[in-house]
Formats: structure tokens, C-alpha cells, sequence
């Protein structure tokens, strides 16, 4: 297990190789991302610079307070209830890769930081205890920027491109499944835009465990379960042409750091049975269509005009009520213990929460307009 010594260090080795992992084992991921002095902005400027146009929303961070006890019971019992649920699929997501021909053999994981981090890391030991041989690297991508280059033109120079699977913990409006498509349509790059989820509500994702959205339990935190590492940042002030895109190492938290346990949590969970058909290609397109019309419903209901306000999905929902200025929560049903966590953070801001049918979603978070809606 990685130790606090190393939080934030990164520096290439006599070859070469990148190594940052933050607090997580340097066995288990690389961070291809640039740790960097970054000064926080507060949440409501923030806010007021993206919907403005003024800035845009990767470059600027606002700082992550550490959760209350209260909230913290909330993210143990998510983690007591689905940790065994999240293991199996991972498995399964293992299992569907270890089938393509591509990666029968070897596998290379390019997760997306940092939501898809610690599904990369346990996909990466699910995959290894079958027998493949894996890598495992954790990128920036970034709505509207796209992926960062440089970070994949150091994974294919050391590994190719024919065996990558891209990976993410969920799927929410789509937005990245569109991001990753757009990054790779040229092909300049050699990779092919496969993305694997866990949770696949939006119906977008090349393979998913699972359509149902529920609650992932690392989707509850942010830094101090994503080995300290925060969301990627690219501005011309951090990132020269030749970079990796930056985050802010959060060292100041390594005492309150739970991404080891978090990991070591759902590796060791034991068997969960299936409530909920598996996810299937077949089933996908018309959960995407039932996706979109929802949040086409929602947006007509509630006058707005730039979907980047719309937060679908429990893990998505959650984290513009904590990063975000928000407006209304919308929740399939009140009282669902998936989303008490949820409950909590809207009332603690005092943002009401409606019931309404989400058809494949279970919460929805609408961010307040501040005048701009041009995010």
C-alpha cells in the first residue's frame, strides 16, 4: 500500500516512465496528470465564470471540504450495502473483455480520471486474477477539450493501441461517451473509443455491467477516494504543449484518505446476487432513448436551454450539489436508501427535492442559471 510519503510525487525513472499515483499502490494505477500549485476558486464565482463564458470549467477547481460524520455514515452504509454488488460487476466487466478478441490476452485500461480510477483498479485485479495480463492508466478527459493527447502518445509508445479499453464508472447525459468519440474520429491517434462502465443509465457505453443506476459508493466522495488526486485541470498558466494535463495533489487530506480502503473494500466483499438483468447491447439503445427523452422533458420543464446544467444519474447528481450551484433536485422516489445521501446534501444547501419519473435514472440535479447559460 502506498504510503503518505508519496502523495503528490511525480518524476520519470531512468526510462522514462511517468510515476505518479498518488496514494493508491503504484502497482495498481499511473496518474498520466501533472500535479500543481492551483489556487481554489470559490464555488459561486466559479459558477459565474463558466456561465458566463468567461472561463471554462476545467480550469478552475474550487476546494473539496471533508465530509461531516453524518454524510461519512451515509457513504458506509453505500459501502456495506453495494460493495459486493460493485465487485461482481467488475467481474463482469472482466470476464466481457477477457472474451474480445483484442484483449483475450493482455489489456491495456485507460480509465478516465478520476471517477474512473478506482474501477480501473479494480478491473485491472479482476483481470489479472483471469489470467490477463494488465496495464493500467488513468487520463484527463475534458468536455468540450477533449482527451489528453499526450497522455495516450505515452501509453502507445510503450503498449500499441490494439488492446486499450477505455473506462469510466458511469454514464450520465453521454457527454463523455461524445467527448471520447469526437477526441478519436480522426484515428490519428490509433485508438478505437471503447468505452466500459459499470453503471450504464444513459445507454451509451460499448459495455457495462449493468443499466441500473445505483449508487457506486466512491461516486459518495471526491479526492479522499480517488487517491487525493483532484478532478484534471488544463489552462495555458499549467499546461505547456508537451504536458500531461494537471490536478492538484491533495496532501493535506492524507490523514482523512480512504482510496486504499475503498479498493481494498470491494476486492474483498463477498458474493452479492443479481437483482437486475445484466447490462446487453441489445437493451441499450432503447435505454438510451428512454435517457434522452427524460432529460429532454426536464430541460423543456424547466426553461433550460444548455443541457451542461442537466446532472443526471445518482454519481452525477451528487456531484453538482457538491461542486455546483444547484437549483432542484429531481429523485425517482424519496426515502430510497440510494440516495439518502442525496436528501442530505439537498437539504443541508436548502434545494428542494421534487419526486418525478426519470425512467432509467434515479436522481437528477438542475444547476442554478446565474445569468449566463452558455456553459
Amino acid at each position: 500500500m502506498a504510503t503518505t510519503a508519496h502523495i503528490g510525487d511525480a518524476y520519470r525513472d531512468g526510462e522514462g516512465n511517468w510515476n505518479f499515483s498518488g496514494s493508491y499502490d503504484p502497482d495498481d494505477v499511473i496518474f498520466l496528470l501533472n500535479p500543481a500549485r492551483i489556487e481554489p476558486t470559490d464555488i459561486a464565482e466559479k459558477e459565474r465564470l463558466i456561465q458566463s463564458g468567461a472561463r471554462h470549467y476545467s480550469e478552475m477547481l474550487s476546494a473539496e471540504p471533508l465530509p461531516d460524520a453524518r454524510y461519512l455514515r451515509l457513504y458506509d452504509m453505500a459501502l456495506a450495502a453495494n460493495a459486493a454488488r460493485v465487485r461482481l460487476d467488475v467481474e463482469r466487466l472482466a470476464r466481457a473483455i477477457a472474451d474480445r478478441p483484442q484483449t483475450a490476452a493482455r489489456c491495456v485500461i485507460v480509465s478516465l480520471a478520476r471517477a474512473g480510477t478506482p474501477i480501473g483498479i479494480l478491473l485491472k485485479r479482476a483481470l489479472r486474477r483471469i489470467g490477463i495480463e494488465a496495464w493500467h492508466y488513468s487520463v484527463s478527459i475534458i468536455r468540450g477539450r477533449g482527451i489528453d493527447e499526450n497522455a495516450l502518445a505515452y501509453i502507445a509508445q510503450r503498449h500499441g493501441t490494439a488492446n486499450a479499453v477505455f473506462v469510466d464508472g458511469w454514464t450520465g447525459k453521454g457527454a463523455i461517451r461524445g467527448e471520447l468519440d469526437r477526441a478519436l474520429a480522426s484515428g490519428a491517434s490509433g485508438f478505437a473509443p471503447f468505452l466500459a462502465v459499470v453503471a450504464d443509465p444513459a445507454g451509451c457505453a460499448d459495455l457495462a455491467a449493468t443499466f441500473d443506476d445505483y449508487v457506486i459508493p466512491g461516486g459518495l466522495l471526491n479526492g479522499i477516494v480517488s487517491g487525493l488526486v483532484s478532478r484534471s485541470v488544463l489552462s495555458d498558466a499549467l499546461v505547456g504543449p508537451d504536458d500531461f494535463h494537471a490536478c492538484l495533489a491533495m496532501t493535506e487530506y492524507a490523514a482523512s484518505d480512504l482510496s486504499c480502503a475503498y479498493i481494498e473494500a470491494i476486492d474483498g466483499a463477498g458474493d452479492w446476487q443479481p437483482e437486475t438483468p445484466p447490462w446487453s447491447a441489445a437493451m441499450a439503445a432503447e435505454i438510451r432513448v428512454a435517457a434522452q427523452a427524460t432529460i429532454a422533458e426536464v430541460a423543456a420543464e424547466c426553461g433550460v436551454s444548455d443541457r451542461n446544467r442537466i446532472k443526471p444519474g445518482i454519481a452525477e447528481a451528487t456531484r453538482a450539489i457538491l461542486r455546483r450551484v444547484p437549483d432542484r433536485v429531481y429523485v425517482q422516489r424519496r426515502g430510497d436508501p440510494d440516495i439518502a445521501h442525496i436528501e442530505l446534501l439537498a437539504d443541508a444547501a436548502g434545494v428542494p427535492v421534487v419526486e418525478r419519473n426519470l425512467r432509467s435514472y434515479r436522481a437528477m440535479t438542475i444547476i442554478k442559471d446565474l445569468g449566463g447559460d452558455q456553459q
